[in-house]
């Protein structure tokens, strides 16, 4: 049995924990190869890997994004399952900020293999692989962690692509998904409905037009009123039981939800433009990644850009909407009859500091 390792390329020098010279110095069998060309990016990146001689002879294939740090026992982790379930086309790690798999190499093959037509190639993949009627196996239990954006502009462009890409993507596969025969039509409905159409364009127009826009209209039109338990119970319940299992942040919750809301704007502008495959839909600006040792050169090449520069800051629907919350919550202090007023203050807060980019690891003058 033979693996392979691909390393998905991200913006920053290195390997992450990949420890290429000692594996080397154990005399294991390590090529670390790179292209001399971005052509279909990552999906590219990993099609021209797979094409490489001797792959003919390895039946698996694990991915890691170059900031990524897995555990020296990751394969011994994942691969019985592989063995043990010849159905099984991947084996996926937890979230622990990212996300780490293993593909047996015949499913790629059958599905298709890698595809550049959307942003998001493992998601086109994994969705076409599903519908040959391979299995997937999620390892609660095992997490891998890397690297998050180290500025909020790159934390943008990677949550536009987030976005914007499964939106494209469902608008590629809706065909493709109804008139396949092997799978049931349980299965087509899970994937157009709860998968692609609720979870990946719904929820974030829901977000915004209902926290953002239609509830602190009702302040302005007290004639619309909105049950309690519609407004805010059940929503909050909701968060919590999403936030649950991560009880460490739980202190951080309030936060959490103000910035999400916030990004909602932006995630609905990038489903919007997915869905129409309107301009932007193909953009793929690579997500920085400066790792620790980075940061000072980081701020200290900040610190000599011109300040005209600003204008890269300035996000003009954030602070309209922020002016609106405004709006609303000062009209809701004078004439209202109740405290909603604070959370329109903190959401507006919220949106204003955004909208000026003051936020993320460090941020750049």
């Amino acid at each position: 049995m033979w693996v392979i390792m691909a390393i998905r390329p991200a913006y920053r020098p290195g390997l992450g924990g990949i420890r290429v010279p000692k594996m080397d110095r154990e005399r294991v069998n390590v090529k670390y190869e790179t292209r001399n060309n971005r052509n279909g990016y990552k999906a590219g990146a990993l099609r021209e890997g797979l094409k490489k001689h001797y792959v003919e002879d390895c039946e698996f294939v694990v991915i890691f994004d170059a900031d990524f740090q897995p555990e020296e026992d990751f394969l011994w982790r994942t691969i019985p399952y592989l063995l043990e379930n010849p159905e099984l086309a991947l084996v996926q790690a937890r979230w622990k900020f990212g996300t780490a798999g293993v593909w047996r190499i015949r499913a790629l093959h059958d599905a298709g293999g890698w595809k550049d037509r959307t942003t998001v190639e493992d998601m086109d993949l994994a969705v076409r692989a599903s519908l040959k009627g391979w299995k997937f196996l999620f390892v609660g239990d095992l997490a891998v962690k890397n690297e998050l954006p180290s500025t909020f502009k790159a934390y943008r462009y990677q949550q536009h692509r987030w976005s914007c890409g499964p939106a494209n993507l469902f608008r590629k596969m809706f065909k493709e998904i109804i008139v396949c025969e092997r799978v049931s039509i349980w299965k087509k409905w899970h994937v157009i409905y709860a998968f692609f159409f609720v979870r990946k364009i719904i929820a974030h127009w829901v977000t915004f037009f209902f926290y953002c826009i239609i509830i602190p209209a009702t302040i302005l039109v007290p004639e619309v009123h909105l049950p309690r338990p519609l407004a805010i119970y059940l929503p909050a319940g909701i968060t919590i039981l999403n936030a649950a299992s991560t009880l460490r942040s739980m202190h951080l919750l309030v936060f959490w939800i103000l910035f999400e809301n916030v990004m909602s704007l932006h995630r609905s502008k990038a489903a919007i433009i997915g869905l129409l495959e309107a301009n932007r839909v193909n953009e793929w600006v690579v997500t920085e990644k400066l790792g620790n040792t980075m940061k000072q050169k980081y701020n200290a090449r900040a610190s000599k850009r011109s300040r005209s520069r600003i204008r890269e800051r300035i996000h003009i629907l954030e602070l309209i909407v922020g002016m609106y919350l405004l709006h609303c919550a000062i009209y809701n202090m004078l004439f209202g009859h109740n405290h909603f007023f604070i959370y329109l203050l903190l959401q507006a807060g919220a949106f204003f500091i955004i909208g000026v980019g003051y936020v993320g690891t460090f941020v750049p003058n």
